[in-house]
């Protein structure tokens, strides 16, 4: 290792630590401010300027009791969470049958107000045909939401989106999800509620694509996330940004599915995971790219469609198979 990477390493080792005793499950954030600071005062002295074997150890010692700590806290599913996380959903799967309970209906008419409804749905494997994929921007930039629908002929599109389950009062933060800051849901849902809530209330940029794969692999896909699901409900985990998160998640159940290829940034950079799928030929291919993505653009259409039953026909109406 060269002398830019014993920087790079030693910088990281201490900002690490910092970070992880700022968001750190101590309840208080004054102290826990002013310790990562007294311990990234610490350790830039420690590590640069003192030159002291013992004062080397000392620091190595804290920093593997910081790390000890880190790994002791635990994730819960009894926490104060916001009214649209409250449930975790599960599936009962018997056969062809799939019965989904806490299937989320909700009815939003701002981020804060909204009619509660936890539903139950069944549906059948064997008329899961398709499945679509969405990109939900909520800034400009490479960076979005990412989930998906499962499509059956003779019903409602199921919607899965996997995400952070905050508390009441709490807000998605990036540097924070990689800190078990966050516990991890997997929302299940009807598009009303998971598309309308960001094209209509949020005034997300919306953009959906049908993907190319066979019924056959959707279906496995589909029992993929429903082990997932059960999984989640049963032992918690922690959101991670980088390790358990929304594409990171649909990119290692497709591989689980049958899916081969390598990683690509646009996983993590997610906001330009429609590149990546049209150049692997998941996406309609007969157009250019620039085009595709002007046509799967669909906030003016949902909002026509807004609180119709046939939001999810209404949506895709236009769009390119």
């Amino acid at each position: 290792v060269g002398p830019y990477g014993q920087v790079y390493f030693k910088a990281g080792l201490i900002t690490w630590a910092s970070l992880a005793l700022y968001y750190s499950n101590l309840p208080w954030a004054t102290p826990r401010l002013m310790m990562a600071i007294v311990f990234a005062i610490f350790g830039v002295w420690a590590l640069w300027f003192a030159h002291k074997r013992h004062i080397t150890l000392l620091f190595s010692v804290l920093f593997l009791g910081i790390l000890a700590w880190f790994i002791s806290i635990k994730p819960s599913h009894d926490r104060p969470w916001r009214p649209e996380f409250a449930r975790m959903p599960t599936a009962i799967v018997n056969g062809d049958t799939v019965h989904l309970i806490n299937y989320r209906n909700f009815d939003f008419r701002t981020r804060t107000d909204f009619t509660e409804r936890y539903e139950e749905r069944t549906v059948s494997l064997s008329h899961l045909t398709g499945l679509d994929l969405y990109i939900s921007y909520w800034m400009p930039g490479p960076i979005g939401h990412t989930f998906v629908s499962f499509i059956f002929d003779n019903a409602a599109p199921v919607s899965v989106s996997i995400e952070t389950r905050p508390e009441i009062g709490e807000a998605f933060a990036p540097i924070a999800s990689m800190f078990k800051q966050f516990e991890l849901i997997y929302v299940v849902g009807d598009e009303r509620d998971l598309v309308r809530s960001r094209t209509n209330v949020r005034k997300e940029r919306v953009f959906l694509y049908h993907i190319r794969i066979s019924p056959n692999n959707a279906r496995r896909l589909f029992l993929v996330y429903l082990e997932r699901i059960n999984e989640l409900a049963a032992h918690p985990e922690f959101y991670d940004l980088f390790r358990n998160s929304c594409t990171v998640n649909i990119i290692r159940y497709a591989n689980l599915a049958g899916r081969v290829g390598r990683f690509d940034i646009s996983h993590l950079l997610n906001g330009l995971i429609d590149g990546y799928l049209y150049n692997q030929g998941w996406l309609n291919t007969s157009m250019p790219l620039n085009e595709l993505r002007a046509r799967s653009f669909i906030n003016p259409a949902a909002e026509a469609a807004d609180q119709q039953a046939d939001f999810s026909e209404r949506i895709r109406a236009s769009l390119p198979k």
